[in-house]
């Protein structure tokens, strides 16, 4: 039986329109006696008039825009000294600089998503970054996160790139899963639910994807919004909480950590990289066909089919991918990738296969 390490899901979880209003009823018993609020320009500028008045005292520290172990330290040393919670205001980068101060503090951390672009508010990790946007490593909390409030009434004024970059990356969920577990037979519980919650990932993100688009550009909370929210930041999560090794990352990932070492793909946002990795992914397992059936969707959700949409089309910039994406400490070994060779050539096929259609 494989070993899997089990954490599934934040302390408590709410996704409503409107909770944010309930925050303090939902807290009023806790023992918090001052909160500190981590939070970035544009999310607090969205945010600030839907936050509620604590029923503790409040300060606010902002975060220089990339979630760095200097950036960690750095909070660390201004968090005021009564505050006994954290919160975090912002998109994933913010909510994984609040997780990783909440572990370094030892405090009960309160995650507020402002955007619907991955599932960083569930998961009980941090991916770091350099300075400069490269990816360096991620790390696994053994405390899952104390409570995590979605509220979709906020969240659909969000500008819509970042929803159609959260349904990139969580349809990943699926493809990264399958490809780490169709070989046991025996499939624990976990990982057989870590498999549901991969697929319900990617059934509702093809069905109600583009419905949830269609509302984020009018600013109009429906129930398909919602759904698809709620998908990203839940079920995503749950992909990794109950699958553990089996259920975070793999092919995709890699080749998302290679395009960080392409300045030109800077300027894209993670779940456009991932969503292209899955289709260098889909092209090292041989599976031609698959590629085929996803580029109406990608279409349809203006995700990039090329290196070209992600300004790293460069003989250079593709050596660069298939070298960081097959450094040893790699997600793509998991599914017996070792060789940059095999990556240069699977993001040819890529760039063939879309070429031919």
């Amino acid at each position: 039986m494989e070993s899997i390490n089990v954490q599934g899901s934040p302390n408590f979880y709410k996704c409503e329109p409107g909770i944010l209003k309930e925050l303090p009823e939902l807290i009023k018993d806790e023992p918090f006696k001052h909160g500190t609020i981590i939070h970035g320009k544009d999310s607090w500028a969205m945010a600030e008039s839907y936050m509620p008045e604590f029923p503790f005292s409040i300060g606010t520290i902002s975060y220089d825009g990339e979630c760095t172990h200097q950036e960690v330290a750095r909070i660390k040393e201004n968090v005021s000294p009564i505050t006994n919670v954290l919160i975090g205001v912002g998109g994933g980068k913010i909510l994984d600089l609040t997780k990783a101060c909440g572990e370094a503090l030892d405090l009960p951390v309160i995650l507020i998503p402002t955007l619907v672009s991955n599932c960083a508010a569930w998961t009980p990790l941090s991916v770091f970054y350099d300075e400069n946007g490269n990816f360096i490593e991620y790390t696994i909390y053994k405390r899952s996160t104390y409570m995590v409030i979605v509220d979709p009434d906020m969240l659909v004024h969000a500008p819509v790139e970042y929803l159609r970059a959260g349904i990139g990356d969580t349809i990943a969920k699926w493809y990264e899963a399958d490809v780490l577990t169709r070989h046991i037979k025996e499939k624990p519980v976990p990982l057989e639910m870590a498999l549901y919650a991969a697929k319900l990932c990617r059934d509702i993100l093809f069905e109600k994807g583009k419905a949830a688009v269609h509302a984020n550009e009018k600013a109009q909370c429906t129930a398909a919004f919602t759904r698809v929210a709620e998908t990203i930041i839940m079920a995503g999560g749950m992909v990794g909480g109950f699958g553990d090794g089996y259920g975070r990352i793999s092919g995709a990932h890699s080749i998302h950590n290679g395009l960080t070492k392409v300045p030109g793909a800077h300027m894209f946002l993670h779940g456009e990289k991932v969503a292209y990795g899955i289709l260098v992914q889909l092209a090292l397992e041989g599976k031609t066909e698959q590629i085929k059936q996803l580029i109406p969707f990608y279409k349809s959700m203006r995700l990039p089919l090329s290196l070209k949409d992600l300004d790293a089309d460069s003989p250079e910039d593709i050596e660069n991918i298939s070298y960081y994406s097959t450094r040893p400490s790699e997600s793509i070994h998991l599914m017996g990738i070792h060789d940059q060779t095999q990556v240069r050539e699977a993001i040819l096929a890529v760039e063939n296969s879309l070429a031919s259609l």
